[in-house]
């Protein structure tokens, strides 16, 4: 799962980067609130952690912004402020959730698992788009079509949890770069024409109709138009 974290303090940014990768999150970091809004538009990530208190922009105001530009990506903000009517304004403002700092990390952890599970997963918690699901805890894609299934790559698992979660969007180079490699990564776009290819191959070997679709001048799809 990939997550934005937008803080300015740094200690504590540095200890909650450390702290979510342990979790095996990937995270990109942010120390102001214009440099975390552009990244949030990019599309990228599973849910976004949020500091209130934030130079250029304040963590409401990018909230707002964000959900004006039908950014839909759960957002947790954090504050120091634990008063009724700021949380309200954080609500208000867009956010899924509200922490007041200081918190308990186990408890920081638990609402992040809740705001990355929310609008992606099934019920058994599998991604699901034409014969094809993808059980993400074991990398496995299955055609239902064919009942082959196979075990994706760290990167081609990406991919494929990544285009089934917007299923019916042309993802762009772009946004699959950020999402595979990183923010500020200096991975080409040739890196995921590669990384396709290894992924329509797994395609093929389940025997899906499913297909990745390139379109020309944009990014790439997912189509399935002749299960039968």
């Amino acid at each position: 799962m990939k997550l934005l974290l937008a803080e300015d303090e740094k200690r504590m940014a540095s200890a909650l980067v450390e702290l979510l990768r342990l979790e095996k999150y990937d995270v990109d970091h942010f120390a102001d609130g214009a440099s975390a809004l552009m990244a949030l538009e990019s599309g990228v990530y599973d849910a976004a952690i949020i500091d209130v208190m934030m130079p250029q922009m304040n963590g409401f105001d990018v909230v707002r912004s964000a959900r004006r530009k039908g950014v839909k990506t759960p957002i947790l903000l954090l504050t120091a402020k634990s008063g009724l009517d700021d949380k309200v304004t954080g609500l208000d403002s867009g956010a899924d959730d509200y922490l007041t700092k200081p918190f308990q990390t186990r408890e920081l952890l638990a609402r992040v698992r809740v705001l990355c599970r929310r609008n992606i997963h099934s019920q058994d918690g599998s991604l699901r788009f034409g014969d094809l699901s993808l059980d993400t805890a074991t990398a496995t894609l299955t055609c239902s079509r064919t009942g082959q299934s196979v075990r994706l790559g760290e990167k081609e698992l990406r991919i494929m949890e990544y285009m089934l979660a917007n299923q019916g969007q042309i993802l762009s180079r772009e946004q699959l770069a950020v999402k595979i490699w990183g923010y500020e990564n200096d991975a080409e776009y040739n890196n995921v024409e590669v990384y396709m290819s290894f992924t329509r191959k797994k395609l093929a070997f389940v025997g899906s109709k499913t297909e990745i679709k390139a379109v020309r001048g944009i990014g790439y799809e997912l189509r399935c138009d002749n299960v039968s």
